[in-house]
């Protein structure tokens, strides 16, 4: 008799709550192996294939394509085992096979004994249940269940083997499904039930007051997520009213509505944290970037490969700026309540880049900075910029940054005040290079000008601290070859 695990989608990157699933690679009642993708799934504008660590036949999926699934809920389940239910092997006993490197795969806690009642399969009582929920129709698709709800999986269709039909030859449960319509729930001090959210936004949502019975959830089937809690303190949305009917005269205002996309949703979610923790300030000074120019000019003379743009050598500037200052190479150490206790100092520099795609901005993440020529940075900048606009950047490249650079000149503005990308405590913002008016040796000449503007964490440095910071990376941008001081 065929075992039913149940594989759980990872931590794809940090911080992030959930992916949506863009298509999926199987289907019920395929035979996969271990370490067989089974789904592509978007997440901080990424596409990534996640494969499943164990072998057998497919029982259950998340939903169809296009469902958000929270990290740590079931992706897929699966029938362990051939299709005549013969043992399983060996290395799939043994525990999951290679997957993605920094996934973990949770070890399953002891499925009750189930019983019959009326011909009907269903488990038995556990004294911590919470209240249950409707039963979902035959033939519809499971639910995801949130990481923190206890006690046995939810939403699976595949219940353990050995009643019931079969699929792909291993038996599946009985006539009566097992899944429930919605996210499980909890009740609230005076019974009402609310759906169960984690501890963290349990925490959050407490902190601040927030009533969870009167907040309607946008995770699957309802779910109350993190970013529901955080609109309501930020007062975009209140509390026990729809979407729909937030703002103007408090009345449905009409048009068109269009859901935020995972990218979109992830995006927004750290502008948002990043403008409600950070105090930050802003900076700026023209700079003469003639000789900039002739500079880079002449990197690329003779045709030499690979070009060197003028990315990479302010990317050359930045490094050198943050080893003089490795105050603003950090970021802020918070407590469980969120408090503000410390800054860390990063030893590496792990620039990151603003770049601009189909699927919205993202910033890849070229990292040890500091131990590449300039020559490398540039096909570092290259070959990132290329893939994150294929849509394809892994989340090993979109997630630990400690500084970022952002070229906002290539849209044809001047200047800026930029979010800080939590949770970083700075960035250099580079306008767009124009001629203009300048004196030069007591005479007006016409010159190339660009103005750089510096967003920093006032938590991690001063005032002066930020001056001298841009006031190198713009003596570097108007005499290139004093640079050479500090490589």
């Amino acid at each position: 008799m065929a075992e039913v695990r149940e594989f759980a989608l990872p931590d794809l990157g940090e911080g992030l709550a959930s992916a949506e699933v863009v298509r999926w690679f199987v289907d019920v009642g395929d035979v996969i192996t271990i370490d067989q993708p089974v789904a592509e799934v978007e997440t901080a504008k990424a596409l990534v294939e996640v494969p499943c660590p164990y072998a057998g036949v497919v029982t259950s999926l998340a939903g169809p394509a296009g469902t958000a699934v929270p990290v740590g809920a079931a992706l897929i389940t699966v029938a362990v085992g051939d299709q005549q239910g013969a043992p399983v092997p060996a290395r799939a006993e043994a525990g999951p096979g290679n997957i993605l490197v920094g996934y973990g795969v949770r070890a399953e806690p002891p499925r009750p004994r189930r019983r019959r009642l009326g011909g009907a399969a269903i488990p038995a009582p556990r004294p911590e249940a919470a209240p249950a929920a409707p039963t979902r129709p035959a033939g519809a698709h499971p639910s995801t269940r949130p990481a923190s709800s206890p006690g046995p999986r939810s939403g699976l269709t595949g219940a353990p083997a050995g009643r019931g039909g079969a699929v792909g030859g291993v038996p599946t449960g009985s006539g009566m499904p097992v899944s429930s319509a919605g996210p499980v729930r909890q009740a609230g001090a005076d019974g009402t039930a609310v759906a169960v959210v984690s501890p963290l936004v349990r925490r959050l949502a407490r902190d601040h007051g927030v009533d969870l019975r009167a907040l309607p959830g946008s995770g699957p089937n309802g779910l109350i997520m993190r970013r529901d809690v955080e609109a309501v303190i930020d007062g975009s949305v209140v509390e026990g009213v729809a979407p729909d009917h937030v703002g103007g005269g408090g009345g449905d205002l009409g048009g068109e509505f269009e859901p935020f996309d995972a990218p979109r949703r992830r995006a927004a979610e750290v502008f948002t944290r990043s403008r409600r923790e950070v105090p930050d300030a802003t900076c700026w000074v023209d700079a003469d970037a003639t000789a900039l120019l002739a500079a880079k000019n002449a990197l690329n003379a003779g045709g030499a490969e690979p070009r060197i743009g003028l990315l990479a050598i302010l990317a050359r500037v930045c490094v050198a700026a943050l080893l003089r200052a490795p105050a603003l190479n950090s970021s802020v150490v918070t407590d469980a309540a969120g408090r503000a206790v410390g800054v860390r100092q990063h030893d590496a520099v792990h620039l990151g880049f603003a770049a601009q795609t189909p699927r919205g901005l993202a910033v890849p993440v070229v990292r040890d900075a500091q131990d590449l020529t300039t020559a490398r940075l540039a096909a570092e900048i290259t070959d990132l910029t290329g893939t994150a606009r294929a849509g394809r950047l892994s989340p090993a490249q979109l997630t630990g940054g400690t500084f970022t650079l952002n070229n906002y000149g290539v849209f044809g503005v001047d200047g800026a005040t930029p979010i800080i990308h939590h949770p970083q405590t700075a960035m250099l913002g580079v306008g767009r290079i124009v001629s203009r008016p300048w004196v030069v040796d007591g005479a007006l000449a016409v010159r190339s000008v660009v103005q750089l503007s510096f967003t920093f964490d006032h938590r991690v440095c001063d005032g002066a601290t930020a001056g001298e910071f841009l006031r190198f990376v713009a003596d570097a941008v108007e005499d290139p070859t004093a640079l050479l001081r500090h490589l």
